[in-house]
């Protein structure tokens, strides 16, 4: 059984976290810090766990604690994980950061993108970058690993089998993506209210969003060569889902694109590559660890539109997370992941 300890177990990704690994069978959660709800019961906080969790409580983050687990998971916003990572992993811990801290090789580039100095630049050369679809070899030896963000899982797996190829032209890529609300955090915001976001859809930082240089790293390394990306992210009224419709030029119209992405993602057990012709819907991933994929050449020209869509707090997210502490400790992957995706 592997020993489980989670760090900021008060926000989605951090009650996401929670439900799924409540029917995972090998896992168990020991320890669940919150510096705010210190002793609260995690099932008085979310009634959806009751009968899972009745016995654990929010603590304060303690090393010694959390390093007695066998893995811990940062469900933190960005740079808290920066100050614990490095005493944890002394410790023989394992740890998995669902926050941005560790995603990006280079720590002026992450400065420059978060406002303050990177504060463990000394873990990013071991920090394993965990979108499983490309890194499963080095997911399994890794002590750090980096969970692949939302907007970036998406639009890789998107791009990735036409930039492995050399299909696509790299300079002219272009992710037109929206999200639904809860990919903006649990913590009160003006435009995370109902009346601000329901009924309206909007773009928002399209001079240039954090996880640009995230989505622009790993297209690169699939590529070969740098990229050029137009990323436009919209936010929709809704609480679940990434919906990527994704843009490439792709000059060679003798390449069965169909063929091209089903054989890539023959043996991913969590990238459902879906019929010629067909448009993938939020819902039909909401709750579940998948990513839908379709493509299409419309009009027959050289302009491919490839649709990728997830669950920003599963495969976007925690589910991801648990995905990489599969890996990490040997197991079958989709243990703790096989659940149906809910509809309506």
């Amino acid at each position: 059984m592997i020993k489980v300890g989670i760090v900021g177990g008060t926000g989605y990704t951090g009650v996401e976290l929670l439900r799924l690994l409540a029917q995972h069978p090998q896992a168990e959660v020991a320890v669940i810090t919150s510096r705010s709800e210190e002793g609260v019961k995690v099932a008085d906080m979310y009634p959806n766990l009751r009968g899972h969790y009745d016995g654990l409580a929010f603590s304060v983050p303690d090393v010694s604690t959390l390093g007695s687990c066998d893995v811990v998971f940062f469900a933190t916003p960005h740079g808290v994980a920066h100050a614990l990572a490095g005493e944890l992993l002394a410790t023989g811990t394992k740890v998995i950061d669902l926050s941005a801290d560790f995603r990006l090789q280079d720590a002026e580039e992450w400065a420059k993108w978060y406002g303050q100095p990177h504060g463990a630049p000394e873990l990013l050369p071991e920090a394993v970058y965990g979108l499983p679809e490309v890194n499963r070899e080095a997911i399994k030896q890794a002590r750090l690993i980096a969970v692949a963000g939302c907007y970036p899982t998406a639009t890789q797996l998107g791009f990735l089998p036409l930039l492995e190829r050399g299909l696509a032209n790299p300079a002219t890529l272009i992710a037109d993506c929206k999200s639904g609300v809860s990919g903006a955090g649990r913590g009160a915001s003006v435009g995370s209210l109902l009346c601000e976001a329901g009924e309206s859809m909007k773009a928002y930082s399209v001079k240039g969003h954090r996880h640009l240089p995230e989505i622009r790293q790993g297209l690169r390394r699939a590529a070969g060569q740098d990229v050029g990306l137009t990323f436009v992210p919209h936010l929709t009224p809704m609480i679940r889902g990434i919906h990527a419709t994704l843009y490439a030029t792709v000059v060679d119209r003798g390449v069965d694109l169909q063929a091209l992405y089903e054989q890539r993602y023959a043996n991913e057990p969590f990238v459902d590559v879906l019929p010629a012709g067909s448009h993938p819907e939020t819902r039909s991933v909401r709750g579940a660890n998948v990513c839908r994929i379709a493509v299409h050449r419309p009009q027959g020209g050289d302009l491919v539109v490839v649709l990728s869509v997830i669950d920003n707090l599963v495969k976007g997210a925690s589910g991801q997370a648990i995905q990489n502490m599969n890996i990490l400790f040997g197991l079958d992957e989709r243990l703790g992941l096989s659940n149906v995706a809910l509809m309506p």
